[in-house]
């Protein structure tokens, strides 16, 4: 099969030949239909962020497709996982397989397992014509999705689903201000617009924010052309103060303490972009102010049918989300797209 090998940091995925995989017991095989293109895998390739497996390695963990082998205990009448399945079924794998067992799994907070496994990390991922996963991890995914932008939900969807439902505890009516307008911030917009809140969407690029208009912000404000956007964003609740949860979906300390200016007493500041370095936060406002600062990452596997069920009644849109497409051998193009900022999100089609 084709696949997009990772040699390392700062080099430039290769196309290469590898042998096809074949499913081990309770494990299937998919034919992938399209991998979703993320910051992440940028992170490994420009940044030197380490992979757990040690390179040469497939990238990619946005994965949708449709299942073309099955592995020993699969499948209907069969004894192991994955009862049901049947060869042809169009399914989403998840980003994070978790193991199950573990701490955390037994707490029913998988995102976070002591020994989960992720794709295009830990083990080979989705720029790939073909991948292997345990059958357990699969999602059906119905006919109204379209099966390659479908591919997006695998991460660019349920993170914010987490991040907002879950760890942001939005409730109808809330305000909600979201710090970074790229393809998860856009997703925390109209996840959070979904569950009843006004949303406050803030960005740099007059673009991006007229994306978060389309997916239902209330109100935006571009940060580069005001000295105080906290102040701004304040004004726009009123009485309020504030927001009741603020979003950050860049990683950089500047955003993170932009999110914190914006919360109102007692507000929340989510942490959904990635950063490796030290945040800079005021713990004697945090204490007197009694703010809440939680980290969001991933997420559970119980809900993602949920997720997919909403993006089915078109509450959250996916198709338009997916702006370029890329076949496997044009991969270097789209992280090209991505590092330009020229894509809300890119696929890549084997």
């Amino acid at each position: 099969m084709k696949a997009a090998v990772f040699h390392g940091p700062e080099r430039p995925l290769t196309i290469e030949d590898l042998p096809t995989p074949s499913p081990g017991p309770n494990q299937v095989r998919v034919k992938v239909a399209a991998c979703g293109v993320c910051h992440t895998d940028l992170h490994y390739i420009d940044h030197g962020t380490p992979t757990f497996k040690t390179p040469p390695l497939v990238l990619g963990h946005e994965v949708s497709g449709t299942i073309d082998a099955l592995g020993s205990d699969v499948g209907n009448g069969a004894g192991g996982t994955g009862a049901g399945l049947e060869l042809g079924d169009r399914v989403l794998l998840p980003a994070v397989l978790p193991c199950g067992y573990c701490r955390m799994c037994r707490l029913g907070r998988e995102n976070i397992c002591e020994r989960s496994a992720m794709l295009g990390n830990t083990v080979d991922g989705g720029y790939a014509e073909h991948i292997v996963v345990p059958a357990k991890d699969v999602y059906p995914l119905p006919e109204e999705i379209p099966l390659v932008e479908g591919s997006i939900i695998a991460d660019a969807l349920t993170t914010p689903y987490h991040a907002v439902v879950n760890r942001g505890r939005v409730q109808p009516g809330d305000w909600v201000a979201v710090v970074g307008c790229g393809g998860i911030g856009l997703n925390i917009v109209q996840v959070a617009v979904a569950m009843g809140a006004r949303v406050i969407a803030l960005d740099i690029a007059d673009g991006k924010l007229e994306w978060a208009t389309n997916l239902g912000a209330a109100a935006t404000v571009n940060t580069s052309q005001t000295d105080r956007p906290d102040k701004a964003v304040r004004g726009l609740t009123g009485a309020a103060g504030g927001v009741d949860v603020a979003f950050e979906a860049v990683g950089k300390g500047a955003t993170q303490e932009l999110a914190v200016s914006c919360l109102r007493t007692g507000g929340r500041l989510v942490l959904v972009g990635y950063s490796p370095g030290t945040m800079a936060l005021n713990a004697g406002r945090v204490m007197f102010r009694e703010l809440d600062v939680v980290g969001s990452l991933g997420c559970r596997p119980v809900d993602y049918p949920r997720a997919i069920e909403m993006a089915r009644q078109g509450k959250v849109k996916v198709r338009e989300l997916v702006t370029h497409r890329f076949p496997l051998e044009a991969i270097g193009d789209a992280f090209d797209t991505l590092r330009a900022g020229e894509a809300v999100r890119a696929v890549v089609v084997p």
